[in-house]
């Protein structure tokens, strides 16, 4: 297994309000929203919650899939009650909240917890394929016929989303589940990336480089050289 990593602050923002988190077999990378440094505060929150919650208790062989699933689920729960708890007391934390988008990895299956508009994607037999659905106004729209793929990305409420880790009460979760395969590469990343990217330009930049942290450098690179309007977090996995 090859891990590469890289996040930037990108060329308009002020501070970095991505997070991420590495140690096999999970990883995670969170984006936050909110005024000031919430966001800042509710992604870090999100992956020390969900980080410890793995690590304090780890799952124990054989795996079994509702184990896992029920740990995702969970963990993401926690951070979601903490992350609402802490905006509620804290009015300079007032509406933070943050996406997370984590995988857990066993011998032979990818495990994907997913909230927001963070992406996770499979890079497989030179094709890459979106794993997560994005929770945004935009995806709805395009699942209701109201616009295309094409207009989405100059939509300007294309950054609102509809489901974040902190903002209720309670979460819902998108579990996904994947067979691993040889050669597999798992792609994680913010919207940093995908709204200055699309996904033709991804794959060629995989295809063309065998070095896992050189892919992330040069989508990175690429981000901020057609704008940097966010902040960029990847993360690649290559089995």
């Amino acid at each position: 297994m090859e891990i590469g990593v890289k996040t930037d602050i990108g060329r308009v923002r002020n501070n970095n309000q991505d997070a991420y988190y590495v140690n096999y077999p999970l990883f995670i990378i969170a984006d936050g929203m909110g005024g000031h440094k919430a966001g800042e505060v509710a992604s870090s929150m999100a992956i020390e919650i969900i980080g410890n919650d793995f690590e304090n208790n780890p799952i124990d062989l054989p795996y079994e899939d509702e184990l896992i699933i029920n740990r995702i689920e969970d963990s993401i729960s926690k951070a979601n009650r903490e992350i609402y708890h802490n905006s509620i007391e804290d009015e300079d934390y007032f509406g933070m909240g943050t996406t997370v988008t984590l995988a857990y990895i066993t011998e032979d299956k990818i495990f994907v917890g997913h909230v927001g508009d963070s992406r996770a994607y499979i890079y497989r037999q030179n094709a890459l394929s979106q794993i997560t659905e994005d929770h945004s106004l935009v995806e709805e729209l395009i699942k209701n016929g109201s616009i295309s793929k094409e207009e989405a990305k100059l939509h300007p409420q294309r950054n609102i989303i509809t489901r974040a880790v902190g903002t209720s009460q309670q979460i819902d979760v998108d579990i996904t589940i994947i067979a691993k395969e040889k050669d597999d590469i798992l792609l994680l990343c913010t919207d940093g990336l995908t709204n200055m990217i699309d996904e033709d330009e991804i794959q060629k930049i995989i295809m063309l480089h065998e070095d896992i942290q050189t892919v992330c450098d040069k989508l990175v690179k690429l981000s901020n050289d057609n704008g940097g309007f966010d902040n960029i977090t990847v993360m690649a996995i290559k089995f």
